[in-house]
């Protein structure tokens, strides 16, 4: 692959990562709520699962949903019911201090890598992604380097969240006001649901 194609596929995983979106937005409540060291599994699990969602795609899963769109009705109902779980969970949760444990939590590393499978803005990513950039006189090894350079770029873009969400937790310090962070997060999670819905 050139490389001019890899900038290319680097750009491309920049904006779609670091740009607002069902994950970033859970970032950022997390960061907020939970501090940077407790969302860095979330953070692991978005890099993650989203490599998945990627090699799926490159290997045939996007051409199936294409060819068969009842499989892609099926993931926007699931995303779409997981998204309204998720936008609950934070509208309700509340800042944990520093040192405390509490029954609320940030997701697990598993938890957010299996979101990515039904995060609309995921799909439609890796889609694009591997329409404009995988090569057909090579695929495999296109695919491979495809998820390998947006991998690289995705998990700090990703992460850039949570440290809002840190910056903001220092704001953030009268529970009136976590309150209602945590409530227009969950609310601008549902806003997500737009696309869907199109």
């Amino acid at each position: 692959m050139p490389y001019e194609t890899v900038f290319a596929v680097a750009l491309f995983a920049f904006v779609g990562s670091v740009s607002p979106g069902p994950s970033n937005f859970m970032l950022l409540a997390s960061g907020t709520n939970f501090g940077f060291w407790r969302t860095v599994p979330q953070i692991l699990g978005i890099t993650a699962g989203f490599s998945t969602v990627l090699l799926a795609v490159g290997f045939g899963l996007g051409a199936l949903i294409t060819a068969w769109p009842p499989i892609g009705l099926a993931l926007k109902i699931a995303g779409g019911g997981y998204l309204l779980y998720l936008a609950w969970r934070i509208g309700t949760s509340r800042a944990v201090p520093d040192g405390q444990t509490d029954a609320a939590r940030p997701l697990t590393l598993l938890e957010s890598a299996a979101f990515q499978w039904v995060n609309p803005k995921a799909w439609i990513a890796a889609m694009t992604a591997m329409a404009a950039y995988s090569r057909a006189d090579n695929p495999f090894a296109s695919i491979l380097l495809i998820t390998v350079v947006i991998s690289i770029v995705n998990l700090p873009s990703v992460a850039v969240w949570a440290g809002f969400g840190v910056v903001l937790r220092q704001f953030l310090t009268q529970p009136s006001r976590v309150k209602w962070f945590n409530i227009a997060m969950g609310v601008l999670l549902v806003a997500t649901l737009w696309p869907l819905l199109q």
